[in-house]
Order: C-alpha cells, then structure tokens, then sequence
C-alpha cells in the first residue's frame, strides 16, 4: 500500500495548488511522476492510478489544475461535464498550465526520496493534452497520454519534447477524431521525437475508469502493462 497525502504548493502566479501525493512504501530515492487529472478533478479514479503507481515503486504528485476557479478538493460526477466541468475547463489557459506543471516537477525534485532526473508525466483526458505539454515543459524522462482530447491544438509544442511520448486512443472515441489523432502523430514524426502510438480498435474515451460506463476492463489492462513496461524501461522501477 501507498501512504498517500494532500499538500498545498505555492505556483508562480501567486496561486495555491492543492496536490495529492502517494508515495511506495520501500525507502530509497525513488522515479516521479506527475499525474495530470480528467476534467472531473483529481478524484477517487485519479487518487486510485496514484496510489497503483506508487504500489508500482514512483512517487506520484496529481495536482488539481482547476485550482484557480474552484475551491480545493472539487470532484464533478461525470454526468455533469458540459453544466459542472465546461466552466473550470474554459478557464485554465496556457499560462497557468505551464506554471502548474513547474510548481508540481520542482516540488518532486525538492523531494529526499525522489530520483531527479527520473521523472515521468501521465495523464488522462484533459490530462492527456496537459501530458503533452508537459513533456515541452519539464525535462521528464517518460510521457503518456491516455485519449489527450484537444491535443491537436498544441502540436506546436512538438519540437519542444523532452522524452519519449506514448499515446493511447480509443478507437470508438467519438470525441477525438481519426484526423486529430493524426495530426498530433505528425507533428512529433515531423519533430524527429520518439514515441509510440497505440489506437485500440474496440475501446471508447475514458476506458480506463471504472467509474464510468466506457469502461473497458480489457482495454484498461492492456494499457496500464504497457503503460508500466514503458515507465520501466524509461525510469527504472
């Protein structure tokens, strides 16, 4: 089990960001990773991928990147997105973003017990674009990006990547098209960056929370092996 927590960090811009942490139990400095939430907040299905990530041997910081324009600790039912979520998720910009990532990879490099130049990003739907931009951001070693819906909008940011990137999408995704999915592929083929691109045919957006109906226990495990098979061979572990 991970002996997980919730601190606040302060961010550039003068903001305080409530952060969960879960950390392995093992001693000894240990991989990072930063854990980019959905747009439904750092909830009981985020907290859940930290702690099997810290179970997995990382020391794992998910801060809540709605911090700006709502009170700490927010979780909004999935049923809700366009009458809960749209409002917070019209309001991060760039800007804040990059300040929020920075804040959350220098607490990890403040860390005793952290790895510093071990450190991976993942994330799921919005935390999938915020993944990805991240790996512009911060110089992690490891990136992945589980069904990154508006990813396509920063393809910019592709030259700017630090370390292998690994995709995953849902063939079924209806929210993310085929030409977005290729067109953030491109961008980092055209950048001459590594990465891996994993469309799985019969699995739809969000398969990985079991909190939600497209949840596809297959497709979930799937990717969560491949996905730790990556952070190993990339940051040890």
């Amino acid at each position: 089990m991970s002996t997980p927590n919730s601190l606040v960090l302060s961010v550039a811009d003068g903001t305080q960001m409530h952060v969960y942490v879960a950390r392995p139990q093992a001693n000894g400095p240990a991989p990072g990773i930063l854990l980019f939430q959905e747009a439904f907040g750092v909830n009981g299905h985020i907290r859940n991928v930290a702690d099997r990530l810290a179970q997995a041997g990382y020391v794992v910081v998910a801060p809540e990147l709605f911090h700006r324009s709502a009170e700490p600790g927010l979780e909004i039912p999935y049923t809700e997105f366009a009458t809960q979520a749209m409002p917070h998720y019209q309001a991060i910009t760039p800007e804040g973003l990059n300040q929020d990532i920075q804040a959350a990879y220098d607490w990890l490099q403040s860390q005793d017990d952290v790895q510093k130049d071990k450190v991976g990003s993942i994330g799921f739907c919005l935390g999938g674009q915020v993944s990805f931009r991240a790996n512009a951001v911060v110089p992690v070693a490891a990136a992945v990006s589980y069904y990154g819906g508006g990813t396509h909008t920063i393809t910019n940011l592709a030259a700017d990547l630090h370390a292998p990137h690994l995709f995953y999408w849902g063939g079924l995704d209806q929210h993310i098209s085929k030409d977005q999915i290729t067109q953030v592929v491109e961008a980092v083929e055209a950048a001459g960056k590594p990465y891996i691109n994993t469309v799985i045919s019969y699995a739809d957006h969000g398969f990985n929370c079991d909190e939600r109906p497209s949840y596809n226990a297959e497709a979930a495990a799937e990717a969560w092996a491949l996905t730790l098979a990556f952070f190993q061979e990339k940051l040890g572990k």
